[in-house]
């Protein structure tokens, strides 16, 4: 049976800040967060809680030694993922969200691996830029603005 909340997950995370802050953000609105390895950063490192503050010890913290295993373990039907890169052919405004989706985030650097994304292109979304010259944006905010978005109709939006 799967879990009816929302998770958020990041495959290959590389800076402990942003993971630190998303962690935060998963405990105010009681969501998983789902790590993929390998990281960027050791989550023992103090960079992780610093970002996460005296929240870190209460997320709810999942981890996977690869895309495969997490597939394996968890099952998620297709229409549960959602993939979140900068080139998505769809706004993150567009999806009507599960309860139970999956918000699935890349590594900052390189964004989702293509072996992730593949078979997967009508599920994946972009937060929308207005000016050319930005070419991305903070992965613990885009984290955060999809969340909110995804989660209003439970939030009263």
């Amino acid at each position: 049976m799967s879990d009816p909340r929302m998770k958020m997950v990041l495959v290959t995370p590389e800076i402990p800040y942003n993971t630190g802050a998303i962690g935060r953000t998963c405990v105010a609105l009681n969501l998983e967060l789902i790590l993929i390895k390998p990281y960027g950063f050791s989550l023992d490192e103090k960079s992780v809680r610093r970002a996460g503050t005296d929240y870190w010890k209460h997320v709810n913290l999942t981890e996977y030694d690869s895309w495969q295993s997490f597939l394996s373990d968890r099952k998620p039907a297709r229409d549960c993922l959602y993939f979140f890169e900068e080139h998505g052919a769809k706004s993150l405004y567009e999806p009507h969200y599960r309860k139970d989706a999956y918000l699935v985030f890349g590594c900052e650097s390189a964004g989702l691996p293509s072996e992730v994304l593949d078979g997967m292109d009508d599920r994946v979304f972009h937060l929308p830029m207005l000016d050319p010259r930005v070419r991305s944006l903070n992965l613990a905010n885009v984290a955060t603005a999809v969340i909110y978005q995804a989660m209003r109709p439970q939030l009263g939006g």
